[in-house]
């Protein structure tokens, strides 16, 4: 093992990124991490990709904040590897990089229709009303009649942002052109459709309930589209969350009708999978097909169709990474290859030493907090072996942050600090003070850079 500390860069400061840096740095190695990250904010999709009214959000990055706040990892925001610094740049400069991109886009959809202008992807609309700096600041919200595809949270999120009233919106931190977006929405009725039957949704119970307490919304399950199988009895037996669900759409399906007087609807149809968006300039109406379950929790379609009058569809139906320069990338899977985390080159397949992945650009965009855990922990023991291994050579004459600060500030990036991100934070909280919120947020790219470097900027918000 090298004399001196260990360089270590980490790409991507949400959740992945940090938990991976956390690990690493209470191994016992003596370790300087720098934490690469392209907006100038960190936390990822707990940021950018989980709606503001989500329960259990404040707690989630409260974690990551204590560990940033630490002073141990060094983050390095607005800075985009593959752009304004090479991957071969960092190779030549650290000891080991770690991938933790995660899954930023929306999964392919292919069906007739697709193509219309009024089918969005999900992660395009939650990164609008999350306020991501690198999207429209505008969303047309036309459609009184809406289908979003999908029964995991992340559909959860999108239909009840599209059906909930704006001013139950306004003790979030939303900014105020998603505001001012959400109250034009002449929208009525939001329908939720997945392919397969109650015991296999992928809501978890704790959001499904808050659905049911969501003001001036009523929440409709038809009992034809409830069936179990061999494979649902056995979810619900082996699964208390699957229970909790499953027992939570019962007692919608029996609800009484002369209960529901809101004035919005969020409709969840299941055994139904999509086979065409109708429309020829713009979307009409979708039709779906009956699906029926085939014993092992899996479906087949039974040539039974139903149009339903919408006039925009929402695909949840998964994320997607995207590749960075000078990586490999696996297009069919979404990942950076890689076995247990070592990355691996292609088309060879072999294991590129110094260079790691974890989170969902390491096995795909699947599985919650937990499982991002476990997976640095996995990612995070090869890397220890490796360097125990003396497997690490990196090229340059400086390594680590002294020799990537002097590239960055010869080419004029902006990057902003851990010490930044708090200055914008109190910019943030103190606007929602203003208000009587907790936060708004900034959403204009060029005002939150400014802000973190203690720069002059204009106010512009959004």
């Amino acid at each position: 093992m090298a004399d001196r500390p260990l360089h270590v860069a980490v790409i991507g400061a949400g959740p992945a990124g940090i938990y991976a840096s956390d690990i690493l740095s209470k191994s016992g190695v003596e370790v300087r991490i720098d934490l690469y990250e392209k907006l100038p904010a960190p936390y990822g999709l707990v940021r950018y990709g989980v709606a503001p009214d989500h329960p259990r959000i404040k707690a989630i990055i409260n974690a990551l904040y204590n560990v940033l706040q630490r002073g141990d990892i060094r983050l390095v925001g607005n800075v985009e590897i593959g752009r304004d610094i090479s991957v071969d740049e960092l190779r030549e400069r650290y000891d080991a990089i770690i991938v933790a991109t995660g899954a930023d886009r929306d999964a392919p959809f292919n069906v007739p229709g697709a193509d219309l202008p009024e089918v969005y992807g999900a992660a395009d609309f939650v990164y609008w009303y999350d306020g991501h700096p690198d999207y429209p600041r505008t969303w047309p919200l036309e459609a009184r009649e809406v289908a979003v595809l999908g029964v995991g949270n992340v559909a959860l999120d999108v239909a009840r942002i599209l059906a909930k009233q704006p001013d139950d919106l306004m003790s979030t931190e939303i900014p105020h052109n998603v505001e001012a977006g959400l109250r034009q929405s002449p929208i009525t009725d939001v329908h939720v459709f997945g392919r397969r039957g109650p015991a296999q949704v992928k809501f978890t119970p704790m959001e499904l309930r808050e659905l049911g307490h969501v003001p001036d919304v009523d929440i409709i399950v038809y009992p034809e589209d409830f069936d179990y199988d061999d494979g649902s009895q056995a979810a619900m037996e082996n699964s208390k969350m699957t229970r909790q669900v499953v027992e939570q759409l019962t007692e919608w399906v029996f609800q009484e009708e002369e209960d529901m007087t809101a004035s919005r609807r969020i409709h969840i149809h299941l055994l139904q999978q999509p086979v065409e968006i109708l429309g020829e300039d713009h979307v009409s109406g979708i039709r779906m097909e009956r699906t029926e379950l085939c014993g092992d929790e899996t479906v087949r379609g039974t040539g039974e169709y139903i149009d339903y009058p919408v006039q925009a569809v929402y695909r949840a139906i998964g994320y997607y990474s995207s590749p960075i320069e000078g990586l490999p990338f696996d297009t069919v899977r979404g990942v950076v290859p890689n076995t247990a985390g070592r990355v691996l080159s292609e088309p060879d397949g072999q294991v590129l030493t110094g260079m790691y992945a974890t989170g969902w650009i390491k096995r795909g965009p699947v599985g919650l907090i937990g499982s991002t855990k476990s997976d640095a922990q996995e990612t995070i023991g090869h890397l220890l072996d490796d360097y125990r291994a003396n497997m690490f050579s990196p090229t340059a004459d400086e390594l680590g942050w002294e020799s990537m600060q002097t590239i960055l500030e010869s080419r004029g990036i902006r990057y902003t600090t851990w010490r930044g991100w708090e200055l914008l934070e109190e910019y943030e909280k103190a606007l929602g003070a203003q208000e009587g919120r907790e936060r708004i947020k900034v959403v204009e790219r060029e005002t939150m850079t400014a802000i973190s470097r203690g720069e002059p900027h204009d106010g512009k918000l959004y």
